[in-house]
């Protein structure tokens, strides 16, 4: 008998540690599965979070212009504003990367003038807000208007300092178009070209040179020129023996006739010019 309760007793115990070792084991199995659980919860909160959290950037953007170009020109505007970008993180970032969006400033129903414009945005998500700055510019608009002139050749010098003289300059183009406002066209006296000559040249000199609009007062006017360069050629030749002889008094009667002829080339091109702007 005694012999049959040991061998309950000892049965007994183990199943209790049996039992113990799998309540152990589902415990932990199960505390696991939770925490594992929670963890994929927490990183999926965690990236709905950032997807639906609200973030902003600020993008420069080229300003673009709505108007009739063949009938207007519009000045007083920059080239980019700044566009602040406000919503979705997802969506501005992706915003700020394509940029596939404009800023403009509507003047298709304006007359001319000079008109306070706010700066208006386009092709942006639903979803994102859109500020500027600046929010509003002032822009003046006027009638185009396009005239030909001459060019003349304006030189640094009529002169060499090594016995070499120089000729008349030749033009590729001498004929140009010169397009802006009414305003500032009007104000156009000449289209020069400025060429310099070094004072040792000894050969004909070829220039490409930007043109420029000038008013009666030599500043530089803000109108676009049709070509914007020309081809200058200034030919430089070998004083004669009998000028490089001759007395200084017929060397400066001679070099204040070329002057002359200079300044007889560079008026007649001015009223050839003043001419053509009447005309138009």
């Amino acid at each position: 008998m005694n012999k049959n309760n040991d061998g309950f007793f000892s049965r007994k115990w183990v199943l209790r540690l049996t039992a113990l070792v799998l309540a152990i084991f589902l415990f932990v199995y199960v505390n696991g599965s939770k925490n594992g659980f929670l963890r994929q919860n927490t990183r999926d909160s965690n990236r709905n979070s950032a997807l639906m959290s609200n973030k902003s950037a600020t993008i420069e953007m080229p300003l673009n212009i709505t108007v009739d170009n063949a009938k207007y020109v519009v000045t007083g505007y920059p080239q980019t504003v700044k566009v602040r970008v406000n919503g979705p993180s997802a969506l501005v970032t992706t915003t700020n990367n394509t940029q596939n969006f404009r800023a403009y400033l509507d003047l298709s129903k304006l007359a001319p003038g000079t008109h306070r414009v706010k700066v208006k945005t386009s092709g942006l998500n639903s979803e994102l807000r859109a500020t500027t700055k600046p929010q509003y510019i002032n822009v003046n608009i006027q009638p185009r208007r396009t005239i030909s002139m001459r060019v003349s050749v304006r030189l640094n010098s009529r002169t060499l300092d090594n016995g070499y003289t120089i000729g008349r300059p030749r033009l590729d183009t001498d004929v140009v178009q010169v397009t802006g406002s009414r305003e500032e066209v009007d104000r156009v006296s000449r289209v020069v070209a400025f060429v310099a000559i070094p004072s040792d040249a000894k050969n004909d000199l070829q220039r490409q040179v930007t043109l420029q609009a000038l008013d009666k007062n030599g500043q530089t006017l803000n109108v676009v020129i049709t070509p914007k360069t020309t081809n200058v050629t200034i030919p430089i030749s070998r004083s004669s023996d009998n000028s490089s002889s001759s007395s200084s008094e017929d060397s400066s009667s001679s070099s204040s006739s070329r002057n002359q002829d200079s300044n007889d080339i560079t008026n007649s091109t001015t009223k050839e010019s003043s001419t053509s702007s009447t005309n138009n």
